[in-house]
């Protein structure tokens, strides 16, 4: 921890830097590359990638580091992680992620525990995101806007994407051999994934985990936004038991 912590402040050498986040690993108990496993694999690739081009989007909430200037207008009602970073950016700072600290965490067996953990994260973000319309703006905030665009507001709009995908595909297959062939696929691909998710009696294997995995994050996100409009607001986290 002593080590991670050095180098998280070695980071802050550099004067453009605002913010410092260590990246995440999920350990599963067999061994076997779980939905969330792979789905953090990606989410750390994107923010090596986002360090090096400009700067990250968001930071891990279990570990970060921030200058004190970023964190005087601190708002104890909204998501640390994200909001830490978008007052990096306001200060003309950037977030960066240390590949050196690592935060290892054990998968979620309880589908319901991680979908109630997805739904909690989402609601959260989407708070923080709506107080920050302004840093959308490319002529002042330039690449970082489309970053915030596309990384976080595009990715909670994919589950309306599916549905409307789902119902094209239905409209367009009463005409179309290529829609019929499509539609299959999507039905397929549903069938499968709630089958997981609801008996979990299907074999440990990752591209039927995969599935369920993606489609239980894009129900919870879709939850997420019901909830957001409803006028709930989670103020506090609590983490959950692993």
């Amino acid at each position: 921890e002593s080590k991670a912590i050095i180098e998280i402040v070695n980071n802050f050498s550099d004067k453009s830097v605002g913010c410092v986040s260590s990246v995440d690993r999920f350990v599963d108990t067999d061994g076997v590359v779980s939905g969330e496993g792979a789905y953090v694999r990606y989410e750390m690739a994107l923010r090596s990638l986002e360090s090096r081009v400009n700067t990250l989007v968001g930071l891990s909430g279990s570990f970060f580091s921030a200058r004190r200037e970023v964190c005087r207008n601190w708002a104890p009602d909204l998501q640390s992680d994200f909001n830490t970073l978008l007052n990096s950016i306001r200060l003309g700072l950037r977030g960066v992620a240390d590949p050196n600290s690592i935060g290892y965490y054990k998968n979620l067996d309880d589908q319901r525990k991680e979908y109630e953990r997805k739904e909690r994260t989402v609601v959260r973000g989407i708070s923080v995101f709506m107080r920050s319309l302004s840093l959308l703006n490319p002529v002042r905030y330039h690449f970082f806007a489309w970053q915030l665009f596309s990384h976080k507001l595009c990715r909670w709009l994919v589950p309306f994407a599916m549905i409307g995908a789902l119902l094209s595909n239905l409209v367009l297959a009463a005409s179309s051999a290529f829609y019929q062939v499509m539609l299959l696929a999507q039905a397929t691909f549903y069938v499968l994934a709630f089958l997981y998710l609801l008996t979990q009696q299907l074999p440990n294997i990752g591209v039927l985990r995969l599935p369920s995995f993606f489609v239980m994050v894009n129900i919870s996100i879709l939850d997420a936004w019901i909830r957001y409009f409803r006028g709930q607001r989670i103020v506090s986290w609590n983490p959950s038991k692993r």
